[in-house]
């Protein structure tokens, strides 16, 4: 079957399966039952295949005949030695009775028991910190699904069978892992506001990856690291343009315990080994992190959230990611602590981006000073802004700022790319041909009138260390002249049609009779009127 085709008929089949908490739960809620039962059957699946490769070295016909074969290897006496191989390769072990198999066989025979389902989950989480907490989002007792024990079990017995035709035999990791994708884009658009902690469009993934992998795209053990990694789309971003993209190494970090559990289900879905992973919950600003083993990556990529408040208390200016600037961002906003955050971990010779509202870009007080250093030290190597409404959770217009650490200029290029999108019901989106027009401005680091601006670091001193993006690039488009005598004309004109169509009406008022003496008094007035303007 082609990649494509398989990919829709899976995308199909989960869309399905949201259809059915579609009428229970808003998206945001139930996004966790969908996305998290779809990974429990990659998890059993997985499982199941790999035990018969490890049984007859072959890939099963069918998962039905996987298990069986699995069934019949545990009464052996070699079954114990089996079952260690098979944890140190999947960090998991699963019962027969617990497989995804035997759940979509009970749910078709309506001898479905979600208690079932909850061991098997505890079993998961158990069995290593990888997984730990992996399905605390999923509630399989809760009202939202139904009232009753019979109802909300149909519920769930219903998403089972529905995803059990998803076929992940015949799927490889990157069909899976896109669909996902695709779903949690979906999800996004549905929930609107409540989404922007864990999506960031495709576009400007897209834009932000290619620009930070440049140059790096053959590298062997490239590191990647989100320090606001959402559902970590933006990290296996890079799995897309590297040369090597089964060493990239991914760091991430994000606060917000289901999106934290979301990324980690995106990674093992896109085939990231957990060797190559290392994701934490836990608060970018208030811990920094990572601190021991690599603290330094080739990659940054960032959307944090926008102007978010944070303690910004005095002990941070002691704190290494922020003490070489001698203030801090304002507690109001966080916009350049995520910055400096972000920048203190890439590595000398690597490459940072970051999505940010443009107010960061003019602000002054705390901001200034350190948009000033910043400048000074050539940090900041070029400002990109984007059009407006292309977030989900906001329709402020942003940008991406793009740092280095050590670089020889201190010039910085400007990009508006402000017009570059296609308008949407809800959200504007930029198409391929926009992303490629900005990317060719960005790789061409020179002056285009009214797109780009190549401005050098006298230019930006005597702007005062503004950025504001129209103070370089001039986008102003004259407006046509205008010819006086044409619209005289034309007002002439309309005055001549308005006095004919006038009289003609008069006429017609004229003809009109009535043995009503009050209207016909009414209509001499009328024409009076009409007659004497």
């Amino acid at each position: 079957m082609a990649e494509t085709e398989n990919s829709k008929d899976l995308i199909s089949v989960l869309w399905r399966g949201a259809d059915i908490l579609r009428s229970k739960m808003d998206a945001n809620e139930y996004k966790d039952y969908l996305l998290g039962i779809v990974f429990y059957k990659y998890l059993s699946d997985s499982f199941l295949i790999k035990v018969y490769d490890l049984i007859y070295d072959d890939k099963p016909e069918s998962l039905k005949i996987a298990l069986n074969a699995y069934k019949e290897v545990l009464q052996d006496e070699c079954a114990e030695e089996l079952t260690e191989q098979i944890k140190s390769e999947c960090h998991y072990v699963i019962e027969p009775d617990l497989t995804y198999t035997c759940f979509a066989d009970a749910a078709r025979n309506n001898s479905f028991n979600r208690e079932q389902l909850q061991k098997a989950f505890n079993n998961i989480e158990q069995s290593d910190p990888l997984f730990g907490d992996l399905f605390a989002d999923i509630d399989l007792y809760s009202n939202r699904l139904g009232t009753g024990d019979q109802k909300q079990s149909d519920t769930i017995s219903s998403l089972i069978k529905e995803i059990d035709k998803a076929d992940l035999l015949n799927s490889d990791a990157e069909i899976l892992g896109n669909a996902y994708e695709y779903l949690i884009g979906q999800f996004a658009s549905e929930t609107g506001k409540k989404a922007g902690e864990f999506y960031t469009p495709q576009a400007v993934s897209k834009i932000l990856t290619k620009i930070a992998i440049a140059g790096q795209e053959d590298k062997k053990g490239l590191s990647v690291y989100d320090p606001c990694m959402g559902s970590g789309s933006l990290l296996l971003n890079a799995k897309k343009y590297s040369k090597e993209p089964d060493y990239i190494k991914y760091y991430g970090q994000e606060l917000n315990t289901s999106t934290y559990n979301l990324a980690r289900m995106n990674m093992f879905l896109h085939g990231v080994v957990p060797e190559n992973q290392k994701l934490r919950n836990g608060d970018t600003l208030d811990g920094d992190w990572p601190t021991d083993e690599e603290t330094d990556f080739n990659m940054v990529l960032m959307n944090p959230p926008y102007s978010a408040k944070w303690s910004a208390t005095a002990g941070f200016l002691q704190d290494e990611r922020f003490s070489d600037y001698g203030v801090l961002a304002p507690k109001s906003k966080a916009d350049y602590a995520f910055l400096l955050h972000g920048l203190y971990h890439l590595k000398n010779n690597g490459t940072m981006a970051i999505v940010l509202p443009h107010g960061v870009l003019f602000r002054g007080a705390a901001e200034g000073k350190i948009r000033e250093k910043l400048l000074r030290s050539g940090n900041i190597y070029a400002v990109i802004g984007l059009p407006a409404n292309l977030f989900y959770n906001t329709s402020i217009p942003t940008c991406i700022v793009v740092l280095k650490k050590h670089r020889e200029g201190r010039d910085v290029l400007f990009i508006d790319a402000s017009q570059k999108y296609e308008k949407g019901k809800k959200q504007n989106a930029m198409t391929d041909e926009h992303i490629d027009s900005v990317l060719e401005l960005f790789n061409n680091r020179a002056t285009v009138e009214k797109e780009a601006y190549l401005a050098s670091f006298e230019d930006i001193e005597k702007n005062d260390f503004n950025l504001n993006i129209p103070r370089y690039v001039d986008n102003f488009e004259k407006e046509e002249e205008i010819d006086l005598k044409d619209i005289l004309d034309g007002m002439a004109d309309i005055d001549s049609e308005l006095e004919k169509t006038q009289n003609e009406f008069v006429s017609l008022l004229k003809e009109l009779t009535s043995s009503d003496e009050t209207i016909m008094s009414d209509l001499e007035k009328l024409i009076g009127q009409m007659e004497g303007e």
